[in-house]
C-alpha cells in the first residue's frame, strides 16, 4: 500500500478499511447549500508571497469570510504576512503553519486558497478535496497533464468546490466579449492568438548555497526531486526551472490560453507543434524565453480552427493595440471571416469588415474570490466561472507545447483519452515521479 504522507494526515480514519483510508474517501462532504448566508467561511491561504498576497487581501475584503490561517515553507514571510495583516488590514491575526498537511488536519478550515509554486499545486488540491475542504487553485492548476486530469477526478469524487485562478472569467467585459463572439460579431472564428510579451531580463547564475534560516526546504520540494538549495531556484525564479514551473506560457501566458481556447469553444487539440529557444542570455534558466507553439482542432467550425500561442521575452512591437501604454503585450486576438476581436486586460474591442471600423467594446473587472465563495455558500459548482476542468484543460495545453518544444517535433494527441499517438517519449512528459510522501494519492 502506497503511503501518501506522514502518519498523522490520515489519522484520522483509524477506523476505516485500509483501501477506503488510503482514498480518504469517508471525507466526502456533500456540496449542499451552506447553512446560512450569514455564516463564516473560514480560509487557509497556502503560499503567502506573491500571488498569495493578493488571495489574503481579496479574501478578507469579502462579507462573512474569515482568513484564519496562514501557511508557507518559508517562516521569514509568514511573519512578514501576519504582521501586515494586522497592522495594515487591521484584520486578527491568523494561525501560522508552515506544512499544509496540518491546515488540511484543522476540521475548523472549511476552504484553502492555494498560491505555492506550480509544482505543489495539483496535490495541495487534491488532498485539501479528499479532507473535505473546497479549493481555489492558482493557475496553472497542475504542473503536468496527468495530475490536472486527477484534480479533476477529486473534485468530482468528493464534490468540491474548485475554482481555478484564471480571473479573467470573472471580468465582466471579457465575459461580453465571449458572449458576442458566440452571436457571430466577426462571424465565424477561425484562429485566436494569445500573446504573452513581457520584459524578462537575466536571471543570472547562481551557486548552490545553504538552506536560508526559517526555510523549511524538504517541504518547499515536495513531489519535486532532491536537489539543493539555490537562490536560482526558488523565490519567483523557480518558474525558469522544469521541476517547478512551466516557463511563461505556464505563467502569465495560461491566462491568455484560457481565453484563447474559451473564445473557440475548444477543449483539447489533435495536433501540436512548438519551437523556440532560451535566447540572449547565459544563466540558470531551463524554460524557453521565446516560444511559438501551433495547436489544431481538426473538427471545429466548418473547416477547424487553429489556436497559436506566442512567448517573447524581450523588445518587441505591438499588435492588434495591444498594451501600447507599456512594454508588456499581454492578450488575445480573434479573427472570424467578417472581423476581429482584440482582449487585453479586463475587456474586449472589435474591429469590422475590411476597414476595421471600430464596433462594440466594453471594459470592467470582476472578483473572482468573490465568485468562489458565493458558489461555496451555494454548494453549486456550475456557478463557478472557472471549475477546476476549464482550468485543466487550459493549464493542458501549455504542457502540451511545452512537450512539444522540449523533443522538438510535431505531436499528435487523441484528446479524449488524454494520451500521445504512437509516441511513448512523449506519453512519459504527461506525468512525473513523485518523491514520497508527496504523491498524487489514488482517487477512491
Amino acid at each position: 500500500m502506497e503511503e501518501l504522507t506522514r502518519r498523522d494526515f490520515i489519522k484520522g480514519t483509524s477506523g476505516v478499511a485500509a483501501g477506503a483510508a488510503l482514498g480518504l474517501g469517508v471525507l466526502k462532504h456533500s456540496t449542499a447549500a451552506w447553512a446560512g448566508a450569514n455564516d463564516r467561511i473560514r480560509v487557509a491561504v497556502v503560499g503567502t508571497k506573491g500571488r498569495g498576497k493578493s488571495h489574503i487581501s481579496g479574501l478578507a475584503s469579502l462579507e462573512g469570510v474569515e482568513v484564519a490561517t496562514l501557511c508557507d515553507v518559508d517562516e521569514n514571510i509568514l511573519a512578514e504576512r501576519a504582521h501586515w495583516m494586522e497592522n495594515d488590514l487591521k484584520i486578527k491575526a491568523p494561525a501560522i503553519e508552515t506544512d499544509v498537511r496540518n491546515v488540511l488536519d484543522d476540521k475548523g478550515i472549511d476552504a484553502i486558497s492555494i498560491a505555492t509554486p506550480n509544482h505543489w499545486h495539483s496535490l495541495a488540491a487534491i488532498w485539501a478535496c479528499q479532507r473535505g475542504k473546497h479549493v481555489y487553485v492558482e493557475k496553472p492548476c497542475s504542473h503536468n497533464l496527468w495530475e490536472g486530469r486527477k484534480l479533476v477526478e477529486a473534485a468530482r469524487k468528493y464534490d468540491r468546490i474548485v475554482q481555478h485562478g484564471t480571473q479573467s472569467r470573472s471580468a465582466p467585459g471579457i465575459m461580453e466579449g465571449m458572449q458576442k463572439l458566440r452571436e457571430g460579431i466577426i462571424g465565424d472564428i477561425y484562429m485566436a492568438k494569445g500573446m504573452c510579451y513581457k520584459w524578462r531580463d537575466t536571471i543570472g547564475r547562481k551557486p548552490d548555497s545553504a538552506v536560508p534560516a526559517g526555510v523549511h526546504y524538504d517541504l518547499w520540494l515536495g513531489p519535486a526531486p532532491q536537489r539543493s538549495f539555490s537562490e536560482n531556484r526558488f523565490h519567483y525564479n523557480w518558474h525558469w526551472h522544469w521541476d517547478y514551473g512551466n516557463g511563461d506560457m505556464g505563467n502569465q501566458g495560461v491566462h491568455q490560453m484560457d481565453l484563447a481556447r474559451w473564445g473557440l469553444g475548444v477543449t483539447l487539440p489533435s495536433h501540436i507543434n512548438s519551437m523556440g529557444s532560451h535566447f540572449m542570455f547565459d544563466d540558470d534558466q531551463e524554460t524557453p524565453n521565446t516560444l511559438l507553439c501551433s495547436f489544431f482542432y481538426p473538427d471545429a467550425g466548418k473547416k477547424g480552427k487553429m489556436l497559436v500561442f506566442e512567448t517573447r521575452h524581450w523588445i518587441s512591437n505591438h499588435e492588434g493595440g495591444i498594451g501600447t501604454g507599456g512594454d508588456n503585450e499581454v492578450g488575445n486576438i480573434f479573427y472570424g471571416e467578417e472581423g476581429y476581436m482584440v482582449m487585453d486586460g479586463s475587456g474586449y474591442k472589435t474591429f469590422l469588415g475590411q476597414k476595421q471600423e471600430p464596433g462594440p467594446s466594453r471594459d470592467g473587472g470582476g472578483d473572482h474570490f468573490a465568485n468562489w465563495i458565493e458558489a461555496i455558500r451555494a454548494g453549486n459548482r456550475d456557478q463557478l466561472h472557472a471549475e477546476a476542468e476549464e482550468g485543466h484543460y487550459s493549464s493542458a495545453l501549455c504542457h502540451l507545447g511545452n512537450i512539444a518544444y522540449r523533443l522538438g517535433r510535431s505531436l499528435i494527441f487523441d484528446p479524449k483519452a488524454e494520451t500521445f499517438v504512437g509516441d511513448s517519449e512523449a506519453q512519459q512528459m504527461l506525468t512525473r515521479k513523485y518523491r514520497d510522501p508527496f504523491v498524487v494519492p489514488p482517487i477512491v
